[in-house]
């Protein structure tokens, strides 16, 4: 039997898969499949954006595969560097196409909505999914109960397998996610990425509050199901066996409550015993990966027990790489907004975390950016929204920014409510509130992002390791692979998917401008050179009238403070 899997991209509030991000969905199918007899020989993945290459042969895997699985679901909005995730009429053109079983899951089985301030629609209602079954729990499970155990089709077309409609729809189990994310971790080399791809790592789902966020799908999968510390590292381990070497710890709503306790309290206590294990047991399990880091973190979980979560960072800072960001799900600074969607955490209590990982994360890493900082989520549209909520918004962030306190990233987005949330239904304000969002957004970006970037990264500082994504006129964008890593614009045109160490030599709202490091001064481009930091017009061109230069003494007799600019250049 031929499968096929194709990712279409998730993105959740607490799962990322859109390239270079590699979310567990893929793998853990794959580790089904194998557990179920499958070759790996016979297991095939491809991404939407590899379909929309037409690469020679995809039609015709899709035509005669027996078994076609989609991956897909967006239920946070996003915008992605290089990467499109799939799109209605893609599932539509794919299964038309398809002449076997076909089956879709993921977060799609919530909705879709193709951006915030709109309210999903039911999948099945708006796609036409031509005779495929989408799953209404877990597609991993799902595809493991499709099959045989020996007995024959039971009405099925294809031998070894259940006609799908007789088969449950259930959630999996962490025995099984144990099993088959070791047995799928194969899958890896199949992605367009490879070896440069980020491989979102599962510690538990499901949240433990007991009233949730009025927006939040996370809620869906039940209470919170850790995973055991020693099946996250025998995954880990077993991805790093095929060649892995980027690792996020990202699929969990808090890593702070990784096997917390219910002592009480408005969240679980932290155990940073165990937390301590996994970071142990991954860093000795793969020795020399080149990426460890994180995502989301509640809050209120450090600002209600600091001395766990002190404990906890102080772990993270020993095992991960640098350039790490504990994603705050803040939400919003209005008591009236927090209280009416029962959000997690007062701005005071936001404020206090965000001081408590800067206290230990703001200092300088290796790779050029602090150890580890907090990133802050803002959603507009949320029940009792009014005027004053965006000042309120507007008024923490520049409280935060007087204050010298650092953060990676404000997120600023409008609600996507879907069906069985408390926010579904009730996204007027989304609307009514849109212009008002747009004009707040830009004031965020230009008064708040920009010298916050500015801070975090100054002009000089330089960052290793930047890997090339993009090529457009002459400008070749590239990011250090992390959790939320930085754009940087360089202006030249530089090989793609290698690796290049940049001096930071200016600042956008959300972006950066770099040039190499060191800069070639001898064979660089006219371009580059004015890009030095602190250089004036004058003595820009004078570098460059100048070129070549023999050696540094050369240089610094030829050019007007040539020591300040010795560290940046190479001759």
């Amino acid at each position: 039997m031929k499968a096929l899997i194709i990712d279409g991209y998730v993105d959740e509030p607490a799962c990322l898969g859109v390239p270079p991000y590699f979310s567990p969905y893929p793998r853990y199918i794959a580790g089904a499949l194998r557990e179920r007899g499958l070759s790996e020989k016979d297991i095939h993945y491809l991404t939407i954006d590899t379909l929309r290459e037409n690469l020679p042969g995809a039609r015709e895997l899709i035509e005669k595969t027996e078994l076609l699985i989609i991956i897909a679901g967006m239920t946070v909005p996003g915008k992605y560097l290089r990467a499109s995730p799939i799109t209605p009429g893609e599932i539509e053109a794919i299964f038309r196409a398809a002449g076997g079983v076909k089956v879709i899951g993921g977060p799609i089985r919530l909705g879709f909505s193709s951006e915030g301030g709109r309210a999903a629609k039911s999948t099945e209602g708006g796609i036409n999914l031509e005779g495929a079954m989408l799953v209404r729990m877990d597609v991993e499970s799902f595809i493991y109960d499709l099959f045989e155990d020996g007995t024959g089709r039971s009405g099925s077309l294809y031998p070894g397998l259940k006609a799908p409609d007789a088969v449950e729809h259930r959630f999996r189990t962490t025995a099984e996610i144990g099993r088959w994310g070791s047995k799928g971790a194969f899958l890896i080399r199949q992605h367009p990425d490879f070896p440069y791809c980020m491989c979102e790592l599962e510690t538990y789902r499901g949240c433990g509050r007991q009233v949730h966020c009025s927006f939040c799908t996370e809620p869906f999968y039940g209470d919170s199901d850790y995973r055991p510390v020693e099946e996250v590292i025998s995954e880990v381990s077993s991805l790093y066996s095929h060649g892995a070497r980027y690792f996020r710890i990202g699929r969990q709503p808090d890593l702070f409550s990784y096997y917390g306790k219910d002592t009480g309290g408005p969240v679980p206590k932290p155990s940073p015993a165990v937390i301590e294990r996994l970071y142990r047991g991954i860093r000795n399990s793969a020795p020399d990966l080149s990426v460890l880091q994180m995502d989301n973190a509640n809050p209120i979980t450090l600002a209600a027990y600091p001395e766990e979560s002190e404990q906890i960072l102080k772990t993270i800072i020993k095992y991960h790489t640098a350039g790490d960001v504990a994603a705050f799900g803040m939400e919003s600074a209005d008591p009236k907004v927090i209280a009416a969607n029962s959000l997690k955490a007062t701005s005071e209590e936001v404020f206090e975390a965000i001081k408590l990982v800067n206290k230990f994360g703001a200092v300088r890493g290796a790779n050029g950016l602090p150890e580890i900082l907090p990133g802050i989520n803002f959603v507009h549209g949320l029940m009792g929204e009014s005027k004053k909520t965006f000042q309120l918004n507007y008024d923490f962030l520049k409280c935060v920014l007087d204050s010298g306190l650092l953060l990676r990233r404000i997120n600023v987005r409008q609600v996507m409510a879907f069906p069985g949330t408390p926010m579904y239904g009730k996204d007027e304000a989304a609307r009514k509130h849109k212009k008002l969002f747009l004009d707040y957004k830009e004031r965020v970006r230009k008064s708040i992002d920009l010298p916050m970037l500015r801070r975090v990264v100054p002009d000089g500082t330089v960052l290793r390791d930047v890997m090339c994504e993009v090529a457009e006129k002459g400008v070749t964008f590239g990011r250090q692979l992390g959790s939320y890593p930085l754009l940087v614009g360089i202006p030249a045109s530089l090989p793609l998917r290698k690796f290049v160490d940049i001096t930071v030599t200016g600042h956008g709202m959300r972006s950066i401008t770099g040039i190499p490091y060191p800069l070639p001064i001898n064979t660089a481009s006219s371009s580059l050179i004015r890009e030095l930091p602190g250089l004036g017009k004058k003595t820009a061109d004078s570098i460059i009238a100048g070129v070549p230069y023999t050696d540094r003494e050369d240089f610094l007799k030829r050019v007007h403070e040539g020591d300040k600019l010795l560290r940046f250049i190479e001759i």
